[in-house]
């Protein structure tokens, strides 16, 4: 039996952002780790409204715009697939959004690998040239990732994440980037720790709206009569 359930419906979909609804994501889920001396940092306070909202009102939460960056990187994913398959010999499998049956949880990874009978996933960027520059310069997985590849190594029980960066504007040697980054159980506890705790905070404030609305619709309901 799998440990996620696998969406039928195309990123970007009205059904595929219905599949996401009120769901923690490995796209959004470093805001739950945003700090703050004292109190709640403003990040983490949004998204968790942004569940609540999405599931009191059914309906996508956030800006939903795209940048000439986003449509660049979306546009040069098959082509960035492609190097990483060519450079390595491994095929990428690609998916749908995954979620936990029993838990408000999910992630849209970007493919599946399989190396040496190991389950692996693949997430791949294209940004900017000095951004890729600079990932090529760290040499390992970039921190601003690594919220999203733990998450998305919880969701579907991954033993690795093979980061791929790739920039065809840049000179041939330099325009892919691959760095593997290993499961750590430690790590992935304290994250599903992180999150279930922000869920349950989710749920709490769901609850509370939800009798609002009732209240609300028990005195509407009194002075119709």
């Amino acid at each position: 039996m799998s440990r996620y359930i696998v969406s039928p419906h195309a990123q970007g979909t009205d059904e595929w952002k219905k599949d996401r609804l009120g769901k923690a994501t490995g796209s959004a889920i470093a805001a739950i780790f945003a700090t703050v001396k004292s109190g709640e940092a403003a990040a983490r306070a949004d998204y968790r409204m942004d569940l609540v909202l999405e599931r009191i009102t059914g309906n996508v939460q956030g800006i939903d715009f795209t940048t000439k960056d986003m449509e660049w990187g979306t546009a040069q994913e098959p082509y960035s697939r492609m190097a990483y398959e060519m450079a390595t010999d491994l095929m990428v499998k690609e998916s749908g959004f995954v979620y936990l049956p029993n838990v408000a949880a999910g992630c849209s990874v970007d493919g599946f690998i399989h190396d040496n009978g190991r389950f692996g996933i693949w997430e791949s960027k294209s940004p900017k040239s000095k951004t890729h520059l600079s990932y090529l310069m760290g040499n390992k997985l970039p921190s601003l990732y690594v919220p999203q590849v733990e998450h998305n190594l919880w969701i579907t029980g991954a033993t690795f994440c093979d980061f791929v960066s790739f920039d065809p504007r840049m000179p041939e040697p330099l325009q892919l980037f691959i760095t593997r980054y290993e499961r750590d159980e430690a790590r992935i506890k304290a994250h599903e720790a992180a999150v279930m705790q922000f869920l349950m905070e989710v749920k709490r404030d769901e609850k509370a709206m939800l009798d609002l609305i009732a209240e609300r619709q028990a005195e509407l309901e009194v002075t119709t009569f």
